[in-house]
């Protein structure tokens, strides 16, 4: 009964989004919006708790799939179509029980804010959004559910919408999302006409053996490239995730964690469609390789905490485009999932800190172990469940991921190294600036969170914790007898290598905070994000700026030129003929004889020039 019902578990979260609209801001005003939260929990945790139920009814059993028919013209017939697998479910896991945790941390953490009811409410509308586009079984919906993503991208991050910042930052993810998406749209609909199906199922089944232009599916896998590479923030379509954080952390836990996975869940479905363009397949390694090895080195150079926690996530989903351009389908899903459950973690231990001390800036941080030792648990259980430290999750999703590349893309295992010596380098540098080293004047009064931001930091942890026997019950770990030693030594040492770095120049009191590179050009190229920003000014802006003038030009001088000169005429020439009319005969006969006249000579007027040149010789 729970496997059959599956498709209830998106709409657990819209009853409760739609159970929290009485408790918006003027219509119940006696018990507050709290009410709304504690609603919109408790749909969340039975959409988790059938998406159990689910998945011990279906574990080991063949996918099944149902469909609804949708639209039918003509020769157009859309099929709504879910899959209901271990894969799917395990994914409506995920979801519900990250949303589930950011719901209770966010009873703590926004405990004095009246927007409640809007933000649970929003966070619903992920939920649900995200639920559907993992049974989803077409192409076609999941661009539909891409679409309410992005809006409610923009509305979570603008939230808070008086401040400057915050609107600039969910005006700018909006926009830049809406390049990937009207792109991957184009696609979207060529793709149709070669493949006949948008059924993901079917596609891999058409791409087996399919025989078509090489530059036809070239040009429309590099569209369907382009919306993942806006929501997995990718270049150049990264900067909207750091400007995103300005919005409420709660939701960071989300977006940090699974809304940005959402591009790459897309990516790994039509992966047999990109394997029949060995050229778009090269550009997805090529721009995940860019991606993770610039933003895990501007990570490096951020003094707001978020910032560079946003960054390191573009990073990862670099290299989820490396693996998934490769063919790694399989590494990708289990990047997704111990990275997911890392940087919730992360998120979460820091949020707690920014609460309490009312500042993201790593500079004014200092010597709150003895302060918040949970946090600090947290988030060093996070660090090193984010990078290749053995046994925790991410170094076995690391570790296959550069076995396979060892033997196709050698160089790409060097990408991967830096990589994560870089990400190792970065989390180990906020710890240390917050956790360690001497208490500041905005650090003297923190203690621990309330207990709705550490129960569910502390549930996290342990699911980090366990991860490698979730893995081993999964049969994800690889053998020890196939494991390359060699490989593993050496992303072992990457990550020893960046955290020793980092703990010896930023927990050494000897060395002078904040720590400059020279020349001061090489970190301030770090610190703001490549000029990626000056960039754009100088070169897109200014083309659509120029381009608007031109047409507000046109529009104002030729076209509303033109309509003001045939006004004017009319009413020039009315405001002639209106002293003509008098209500007397003779008046009206005058005017009949005088336009008769006129048009008589406009009329004769060739003839009687030729006349008078007659007349001349």
């Amino acid at each position: 009964m729970f496997s059959e019902t599956i498709w209830l578990v998106p709409c657990y979260a819209l009853v409760g989004a739609i159970l929290a609209l009485p408790w918006s801001p003027g219509v119940i005003r006696r018990t507050g919006p709290r009410p709304a939260g504690y609603v919109n929990a408790l749909m969340t945790l039975l959409a988790f708790v059938h998406s159990l139920l689910a998945l011990a009814a279906i574990w080991n059993q063949p996918p099944q799939y149902l469909s609804i028919n949708w639209l039918h013209a003509a020769t157009l017939n859309i099929s709504f179509s879910l899959e209901v697998s271990p894969l799917t479910v395990g994914a409506l896991i995920l979801i519900t029980g990250l949303n589930l945790a950011a719901l209770v941390y966010a009873i703590g953490y926004m405990e004095m804010d009246w927007g409640w009811a809007r933000f649970y409410s929003l966070l619903a509308l992920f939920e649900a959004g995200m639920c559907t586009l993992a049974l989803c079984n077409s192409l076609f919906f999941s661009y539909v559910v891409l679409e309410i993503l992005t809006l409610g991208t923009y509305l979570l991050i603008g939230l808070w919408f008086n401040q400057s910042l915050v609107v600039t930052g969910a005006r700018d993810a909006f926009l830049t999302k809406r390049v990937g998406d009207l792109i991957l749209l184009i696609g979207v609909v060529a793709l149709l006409p070669l493949a006949g199906t948008w059924n993901y199922q079917e596609l891999a089944q058409w791409a087996a053996d399919a025989k078509v232009d090489p530059k036809a599916i070239t040009l429309v896998c590099l569209a369907l490239i382009a919306g993942p590479l806006g929501k997995c923030a990718q270049f150049p379509l990264h900067l909207w995730l750091d400007e995103a954080m300005e919005g409420p952390m709660p939701a960071t836990i989300l977006r940090n964690t699974v809304v940005v996975s959402t591009g790459a869940w897309v990516l790994i479905k039509l992966q047999p469609v990109f394997a029949l363009s060995p050229f778009a397949s090269t550009v997805m390694v090529g721009i995940g390789a860019v991606t993770a090895l610039g933003t895990s080195a501007i990570a490096i150079a951020q003094i707001d905490v978020k910032r560079s926690l946003s960054y390191s996530v573009s990073a990862y989903m670099g290299l989820v485009f490396i693996a998934v351009g490769t063919g790694q389908d399989q590494v990708a899903l289990t990047l997704l999932l111990t990275y997911a459950i890392a940087m919730a973690l992360l998120v979460m231990s820091i949020g707690g800190v920014v609460l309490n001390n009312i500042s993201q800036d790593l500079t004014q941080y200092g010597g709150l172990w003895s302060r918040r030792p949970i946090s600090g648990i947290c988030y060093l259980v996070g660090a090193a469940s984010l990078v290749a430290l053995p046994p925790l999750g991410c170094f076995w999703a690391l570790l296959q991921l550069v076995d396979n590349l060892w033997l196709t893309h050698p160089w790409l295992v060097g990408v991967v190294l830096i990589v994560n010596g870089f990400t190792a380098f970065s989390t180990t540098r906020e710890f240390s600036l917050i956790f360690g080293g001497k208490s500041k004047q905005m650090t003297v009064r923190s203690p621990e969170g309330l207990w709705a931001l550490v129960l569910p930091m502390m549930v996290v942890m342990g699911f980090a914790l366990h991860m490698p026997l979730l893995l081993q019950q999964w049969n994800l770990l690889p053998d020890w007898s196939s494991i390359n030693f060699a490989l593993a030594i050496a992303l072992v040492a990457s990550t020893l290598v960046g955290s020793s770095l980092a703990a010896f120049l930023y927990l050494n009191e000897n060395i002078t905070k904040p720590i400059r590179l020279n020349p001061q050009f090489l970190q301030d190229f770090f610190a703001y994000d490549f000029y990626t920003a000056k960039l754009y000014r100088l070169t897109i802006v200014f083309v659509v700026g120029l381009v608007s003038r031109i047409i507000y030009w046109f529009d104002r001088y030729i076209v509303d030129g033109v309509v003001n000169l045939v006004g004017m005429a009319t009413l020039f020439s009315g405001q002639i003929l209106k002293y003509n009319v008098s209500g007397q005969t003779q008046f009206y006969v005058l005017s009949i004889l005088l336009g008769t006249a006129l048009f008589g000579l406009v009329l004769c007027w060739p003839f009687l020039l030729q006349m008078s040149l007659v007349i001349s010789f």
